[in-house]
Parts: structure tokens; sequence; C-alpha cells
């Protein structure tokens, strides 16, 4: 609870925490909107290749015009400015900066920046979940070992649910299920970039005059439960919690019913075994909304030890949501702010050494799944396209099945016809193995292809 007094000692000595963001998209301009405003931090360099883009979003984050205008990065640690720039790998060679921020959204390029943040001796903050979902265990591995921080992004929802998960461990409670809401129906596993719309329309209300400004594949990924096994996967890896056999079941529940909806099967919930995760839907299966639903928010479902009734019997004394038995309770945040509260890894990260989440084992895969029927010859188009979705699996079936991993699925020929719904396997396309995603994925499933318990 002091990361502003420490980033008030830092502004106080004359050298805030150096930050250099790689990609000016959504969640980098919503950092720098904040970042202008954070006493003791100096967003030294905005590398994007896109540099028009980047001082127009700039500019919609309310930044002063001069405030960019550096004309290196030595300038821009002398002046206290910003430098604007398309070369990411300059800037994260560059001995003034202490954080990189990887918002790219690409895995390919987030492993490549990471690496080559861990390589300059740079705390990295992965935005680009993509990227660690894909082989997040090694590169966090090869931080450590370099002595620098590798850190999940805090308001992103990965972060905020492995506190949840900390803050219950911490207090002696065991996990029965973590995870996150969202908008969810079955047939939206077949969503496009095309056929989005229809859906963003519903429940975001954009108009035919804004789209314009968004990327519909990014946006899908986020509809066909793409994101969500993403963002699972990253928690399960950082935190030890598991998938369950067939991924994510994506239950209809309120914010008041998760103690009762993800708990066991066993107990009367949705859930296969406690110690999962799982996404709660703010949609019911006939289309209606989930009144008081956790469409933004996350959540923890816990429990006290078989023999302590006295902690069940608060957790109805002090509205802990329990569900009708008293034995579970639950916690959740109804919102997260995504980069508007990216500062606080930031800051954990040079200032604590202490990442905001980040991965210790592989418990967790998202592998890449037909979304229609696919036919030999096709090239897949990789997350929130039109050929698959990124469904949850546990890793060592993963690993024992050869399946092939979401974030490999990208400009890939297909070998043989895939119905809808099937998995695919390494076997299953064309392969460059010289391509550094594949190459870091082998070694990092080399690395901790173990049994994991």
């Amino acid at each position: 609870m002091n990361l502003h007094k420490m980033l008030l000692e830092r502004e106080a000595q004359g050298r805030p925490v150096t930050v250099g963001l790689v990609g000016a998209g959504k969640f980098g301009t919503m950092f720098l909107a904040q970042a202008r405003t954070t006493a003791g931090m100096h967003v030294a360099a905005v590398a994007d290749l896109n540099i028009p883009r980047a001082r127009s979003q700039l500019k919609m984050a309310s930044w002063p015009g001069e405030q960019a205008t550096a004309l290196s990065l030595d300038d821009a640690v002398r002046s206290g400015r910003t430098f604007l720039t398309d070369d990411a790998e300059a800037m994260i060679a560059h001995p003034a900066v202490e954080v990189i921020v990887e918002a790219t959204g690409d895995p390919k390029t987030g492993i490549g920046l990471c690496l080559a943040a861990i390589r300059n001796g740079k705390h990295i903050v992965m935005v680009n979940v993509e990227a660690d979902a894909l082989a997040g265990p090694l590169l966090a591995q090869r931080a450590r070992e370099a002595g620098v921080v590798y850190s999940l992004a805090w308001g992103d929802q990965p972060a905020l649910v492995c506190e949840h998960v900390d803050w219950a461990r911490a207090c002696g409670f065991r996990i029965v299920a973590a995870g996150k809401g969202t908008r969810y129906h079955p047939t939206y596993h077949r969503s496009t970039p095309d056929t989005v719309w229809d859906i963003l329309s519903q429940y975001m209300h954009i108009k035919e005059e804004d789209r314009g400004s968004i990327n519909p594949k990014m946006f899908n990924s986020f509809v066909d439960g793409t994101k969500s096994g993403i963002e699972m996967t990253a928690i399960c890896n950082a935190t030890g919690l598991e998938s369950q056999a067939d991924g994510l079941g994506f239950p209809p529940a309120s914010r008041f019913e998760l103690a009762e909806v993800c708990k066991p099967r066993s107990a009367g919930g949705t859930l296969e075994r406690a110690g999962v995760t799982e996404v709660v839907s703010s949609l019911n299966r006939d289309g209606a909304d989930v009144p008081h639903n956790l469409v933004m928010g996350t959540y923890v479902v816990f429990e006290a030890a078989e023999d302590n009734d006295y902690s069940r019997r608060c957790f109805r004394e002090y509205s802990m949501l329990p569900d009708r038995t008293g034995r579970y309770a639950a916690l959740y945040r109804p919102i997260h702010m995504i980069g508007l509260e990216l500062g606080i890894s930031v800051a954990s990260a040079a200032l604590r050494r202490e990442p905001t989440g980040a991965p210790i084992c592989f418990k967790s895969d998202v592998v890449a799944t037909a979304k229609r029927r696919l036919q030999a010859g096709e090239i897949l188009d990789g997350e929130g396209g039109f050929c698959v979705w990124g469904k949850q699996t546990p890793a060592q079936a993963s690993l024992e099945q050869g399946y092939l991993p979401l974030g490999i699925a990208h400009q890939v020929k297909l070998k043989r016809d895939v119905e809808e719904g099937e998995r695919l396997r390494w076997s299953d396309v064309e392969i460059d193995e010289s391509d550094l995603a594949v190459r870091t994925r082998r070694e990092m499933e080399a690395a901790f292809a173990r049994p994991n318990g």
C-alpha cells in the first residue's frame, strides 16, 4: 500500500521511473492517459510502427502537443518529454529505460520483444497475454534467471484474478474457482470479423459510423470465447489452478450467485471439481440478460476448512456471498479499468521488484479449435479470425494429444480437413520450425513437460 509514496520519493530525487511503451493501441493509450498525471513516472518513449497514429492516440489521451516532441531518447530523459519511434528494439536497448510495457497483442512480436527486454536487463510488463499464454512460463523463468521482473498487467483481468487468489490463500482459504465475467452464448464460437458487428451492436451500442475506429478481429476474440481461454490460461499458469478437462463452461450467473454456481457438481454447482478457472456469462442460454451480472468483473470462490464452522458462520454474518449451504463464499470486483490501472504493475516492477502476477508453471493451454468445417489447403488466420477460436485445455492433455496452440495457428496451411468443434494438432498444419514463436514454444514445452503437482 505504499507505491504512491515510493513514486513520490523517486520524483523528489529527480529520477522518475522511466517507461518504454510498445504499441499505442487501446490498452497502451489508456495507460498513457494516466501515466501523464502519475507523479514519479516518466513515459520516456512510445514505440509504434505507425507514428502518426501514435501521435493521434496521445492527443486523444489528453496529452499536450509539446509533451511528445523529444528528438531522441537522450533528449526525452533530459527534458522530461516523450520520444516517438518506430524502432522498439532500439528503445528497449537504451540504458535509461527501466520498464518495458509490451502491448502489441501479437504473440510472436511479444515473445521477441520480451526476450530483448530480458537481454537488456529491463523489467517487462506483459500486456500481451497472447504471448504469455503461448510461452509465458519460459519467458518468466528467463526473466527470473536474469534478475528482472516479468509481470502480468494490472488492470487486465488475469492480474486482478491472481490478486484475488493470493488474497484468499494468504487468508487461509481454499480456492474453489476463480475467473471473470463475460457475455457468452454457445453460438458465439462461430463469430467472425464480419458477423461480430451484430453482437457488438447489441451490448456495446456501436454505431455504423464508429466501426472505422474498431479492429473487428481483435474485438471478435473477446466475443468468440478465445480471449476468455487465453486469460484463464494465464491465471492457471500464474497460480497453479487448473483448466477443466473440457475447458470453460461459461455458466450464466449473477454476481450474487457465484458461490452457488462456481462450485463442484458434487456439491450442486457446475464445475467438474474444485481448484479450477471458470468464466461466468452475463447472458442466459435463451438470450436474456442475467440481472446483476459480472460482465466486466472478476471473482474468486473459496471455502474454509471442513472443521472450521466458525469461519463459515462468519461468511453469513459478514455478507460474504455464501452459497445456500454456507460452505462456499465469493469475493468479486465489479469492473476492471484495463490500461488506466497499468501503472500499478509498472511501479511494482520498478520499485518493489515484484510482479503483479507471473507464470510459475504450465498447467493450462489454449488450443486452436475449428469454427466451421475447415478444408485442407486453407490458411489459418489466428485469434479472432474466420477459422479457429481458442479453447482452454489442460496442459498435460495438450501435450499428450499434440494439440496446436492458438498462438501458432496464424498464417499456417492446413494439411487435412477438420470438422467444426475439433481441436487442431501440430500435425494438421505446415510448421516452420525456424519461426521464433515456434522455437520458443517448443523450448517451453521441453522445459515444463513434466508432471504438474
